[in-house]
């Protein structure tokens, strides 16, 4: 396991490049400090501040969701993930958050206190995380850094679409992951079809549910499902059935499921038949899940 490094002039030149924010609709950026790899974000489902590692700066990914921000026609920033830049980056951005100096930087300053405090560290970005070619070096590092004890405890997160965790590699590094840190699968539909239209994956749904119920069989895993409002339409009522029943299939099957979190797109779609769902669809989505499944369900 290797540790982290100071970044050389070289590397702080290169990773000062200015981004541009993408635009929420809480208000709060996904902003990279100038970063190439790490990011910051105040999360409704982090309960606050998020710092995120961009694991796929490629922008590959298996799913073309509907909502998601990311422009695929663009070139990539970066061709590849550099790991000791990013545990140099992880380690500044941590220091950052810790010290109170992060509430220097506009997006931040106004922000209730709370809000600021670190939450999780999160494996995320631009695209699928668990295709990430060295996924079971970036815990490495990770980890390697919260073993230094610099900071306090921070809890590592995993978001994925799911389609990627019974491989070797992500096999291995979710060895790494201790009770505390956390897995959070996607499934944002019931059936084959909905699951066409909405994430366009190069997979079953079959295949994604039998992965999920095979990890969650092993170690709590977190479900998030999106749902939007596309060309102006909400889900139809007989899909949401099918995804509760999913979800009691999952738990009846052994799956441990602490809580599905219900949700709609927060950030700018690079599709514009993508819209937000009022919060009153997503509470009686949340209601199914709880008299369907039985599985407890939040709402953001």
């Amino acid at each position: 396991m290797s540790a982290a490094v100071a970044m050389d002039p070289e590397q702080q030149a290169t990773r000062a490049r200015p981004r541009k924010p993408a635009e929420t609709a809480f208000g709060y950026p996904r902003d990279f400090l100038d970063n190439r790899f790490v990011y910051t974000v105040i999360s409704p489902r982090a309960r606050g501040l998020s710092v995120g590692i961009n694991v796929n700066p490629d922008r590959h990914c298996n799913f073309d969701c509907v909502y998601c921000e990311v422009n695929r026609e663009q070139a990539a920033g970066e061709p590849r993930l550099d790991l000791r830049v990013l545990a140099a980056e992880l380690e500044w951005t941590l220091a950052l958050v810790h010290s109170g100096r992060i509430r220097e930087h506009s997006h931040y300053s106004r922000v209730p206190a709370e809000l600021v405090r670190l939450n999780h560290v999160c494996l995320s970005g631009d695209g699928e995380p668990t295709l990430c070619p060295n996924f079971p070096h970036v815990v490495e590092e990770v980890m390697g850094l919260r073993a230094r004890a610099l900071f306090p405890f921070f809890r590592l997160v995993l978001v994925t679409n799911a389609s990627g965790l019974d491989t070797p590699e992500v096999e291995a590094g979710l060895r790494l992951f201790t009770p505390r840190d956390e897995v959070w699968a996607k499934l944002d539909a019931g059936t084959q079809d909905y699951m066409q239209r909405v994430n366009k994956p190069d997979c079953s749904i079959e295949s994604v549910l039998a992965k999920i119920l095979g990890l969650a069989r092993q170690r709590p895993v977190i479900i998030q499902s999106l749902f939007s409002a596309i060309q102006g339409q909400a889900p139809p009522s007989h899909e949401i059935e099918a995804y509760v029943h999913r979800l009691k299939k999952l738990k009846d099957g052994g799956a441990q499921i602490p809580v599905v979190q219900i949700y709609s797109a927060i950030r700018r779609s690079s599709h514009l038949e993508c819209g937000h769902l009022p919060l009153r669809t997503l509470s009686a989505i949340a209601r199914r899940v709880r008299e369907v499944a039985g599985l407890k369900a939040e709402v953001f």
